[in-house]
């Protein structure tokens, strides 16, 4: 406790300063507490009266970079900065030998690849010889800890932007899914940088490097109680319901969860036999030791090798490799180890195998104690030879009584909304999923807001996902519209957007009257759709203009009322 005399000070010192004066101070005290070196010498700063100039861009895939740029470009304008703002995909190359200061929002894809939009800025200065040495810069990397390349784009913009003689004047933060608090503390720290302001401040404090991001996810274990197959006799398409039995899960409809898939044993016994190898050799990964079988099964990725992991292959076996993706068993066959010492070298740079996401069609409420998922078997075609999706396969083949590990992924944009409040929701195939435990929910605790659903799929007798389901929810009136697409059951196919636009009126009607839009499934193509549709409903029905149409649906956006987990 302080005593009077302190506590008045402090509560001056608070009382008088603004938002990003107690972040530094909370920071500088924080150093303090934690024995960092703080000189209390007072160093003058230079003042630079005319507004400093900023370049803030963002490269994304599901829009979170998107959001962060832009809500940390408002910030910047309130702090008398000129602002450029500009998506990686919308960004003038050849403009970045002029920048002074560039800040670079940017999230990291599948086996740590920049987003589609920022792949020609991460070509552009990964190939070129140009300098960057008047060029001040920061990197805000987001991404997500249960994956093996955490916010490797992030690092490797970062690297790459210094070596081209750019001045880091703010270390690069990694953000993990919550990533709000971070991206506030990191651009604060931008601010405090640029702002020279003429008062003194306390000199030498030294901005420790980030501790390396490590997941505190919960590992939650469930046991199969129900595992069934949602298609009828005659579909091509096989999409398993599976409910877990799993106590005390902490998540909400919206939540998703993540399940780190087995390699199938019978590729693994073909690995070990073509190797040599002895399935029980212990070998090092994580700070602890695995036999090599439990690695190959459990936890290294062995199936679609990213281009990186073939390049490291190749130095190991000293033999030139296209860099493609490949599975390990073909790399194998095609390019052998010498022997079983060799292939110890192969396992050390192997990746962590990647959890896969999957949206909880359960509810919480109505599903006490349980975890349910939708599942499509995912099936292609590599070089003419079919082939399933890793963990879809593995999620289907599961039986009664048997158990698995998963975590719970939060998703705070994917939300219901208050009970009294309508909610429209679009989710073909398993979009379904997301939408089970919204209406699951709202019948449970007795929402009182209207509930429309859009759902289709390819049949209606074969393909109707939770027919039962939905039918009892309309019959009860806990649905109250229903609007079906069956695409190929009629020579012409219809799709949910087509339904969207037969009933535009009626839509309209709900937005305007404040409804939420919750959109669920594919990205491409059909979200794509269902965003036009939405745009073309706000023109004709709220003869709007294309422009004005933008505006009212990005302020929806703002506004919580339009939210989408499309994959």
């Amino acid at each position: 406790m302080l005593d009077g005399r302190k506590q008045q000070i402090l509560s001056e010192l608070v009382n008088g300063s603004d938002r990003d004066e107690l972040v530094w101070i909370n920071g500088y005290i924080s150093a303090i507490i934690h024995k960092q070196e703080v000189p209390v010498a007072v160093e003058s700063v230079t003042v630079n009266t005319s507004p400093q100039k900023i370049t803030l861009v963002y490269g994304t895939e599901t829009g979170n970079s998107k959001r962060v740029a832009t809500e940390l470009a408002a910030k910047a304008k309130k702090n008398n900065l000129l602002v450029k703002l500009a998506s990686l995909d919308q960004y003038r190359l050849t403009d970045i030998t002029r920048e002074e200061n560039l800040f670079v929002v940017i999230s990291t894809q599948g086996d740590g690849e920049p987003p589609v939009a920022a792949q020609k800025f991460y070509d552009h200065i990964h190939r070129n010889g140009f300098r960057l040495d008047q060029t001040r810069f920061s990197v805000l990397a987001l991404g997500d800890t249960s994956y093996p390349m955490f916010c490797k784009t992030g690092e490797e913009v970062d690297e790459q932007l210094e070596k081209l003689g750019a001045k880091r004047i703010v270390p690069i933060r990694k953000c993990d899914v919550d990533y709000e608090p971070d991206a506030e503390a990191w651009f604060s720290e931008v601010l405090r940088s640029l702002n020279e302001q003429p008062v003194a401040k306390p000199a030498g404090i030294k901005i420790q490097p980030q501790a390396e991001a490590k997941s505190n996810k919960k590992i939650y274990t469930g046991t199969v109680v129900g595992h069934v197959n949602l298609h009828d006799t005659g579909s091509s398409k096989e999409t398993w319901h599976i409910e877990l039995l799993a106590d005390e899960v902490d998540y909400l409809p919206g939540d998703s969860i993540g399940v780190v898939p087995q390699n199938p044993l019978a590729l693994v016994n073909q690995i070990i036999e073509l190797t040599g190898i002895s399935n029980d050799k212990k070998s090092r990964f994580k700070e602890a030791d695995h036999t090599v079988s439990d690695l190959l099964q459990n936890r290294l990725a062995i199936v679609y090798l990213h281009e990186r992991i073939i390049k490291k292959y190749s130095s190991i076996v000293q033999q030139d490799i296209p860099e493609i993706k490949m599975d390990l068993l073909n790399l194998l066959q095609l390019y052998p180890v010498k022997d079983a010492a060799q292939f110890e070298e192969v396992l050390q740079v192997l990746p962590a195998q990647s959890p896969r996401i999957y949206t909880i069609a359960s509810s919480p409420s109505a599903h006490n104690g349980e975890i349910h998922l939708t599942v499509e078997k995912d099936v292609f075609a590599v070089n003419e030879e079919t082939k399933a999706g890793l963990c879809s396969d593995y999620l289907g083949g599961l039986s009664v009584d048997q158990t698995i590990e998963f975590f719970v992924q939060k998703n705070k944009r994917f939300r219901l909304p208050a009970p009294d409040k309508n909610v429209l929701m679009i989710g073909p195939g398993t979009g379904i999923a997301a939408f089970r435990s919204f209406i699951s929910e709202r019948d449970a605790t007795g929402a009182k807001g209207k509930n429309w659903l859009f759902f289709g799929e390819e049949h209606f007798v074969s393909d109707f996902l939770y027919q039962t389901e939905i039918q009892d929810w309309y019959q009860t009136g806990v649905l109250n519209k229903v609007s079906l697409a069956f695409s190929k059951d009629q020579a012409e196919e219809i799709f949910v957007y087509d339904r969207m636009k037969e009933k535009g009126d009626e839509i309209f009607d709900w937005i305007r009257s404040g409804a939420y839009i919750y959109v669920c499934g594919q990205k491409a193509p059909m979200s794509v759709h269902v965003e036009n549709e939405l745009l073309s409903i706000l023109e004709v029905h709220g003869e709007l203009t294309k422009e004005n149409a933008k505006k009212y649906f990005e302020q929806m956006k703002q506004e919580g009322r339009y939210s989408k987990d499309v994959y």
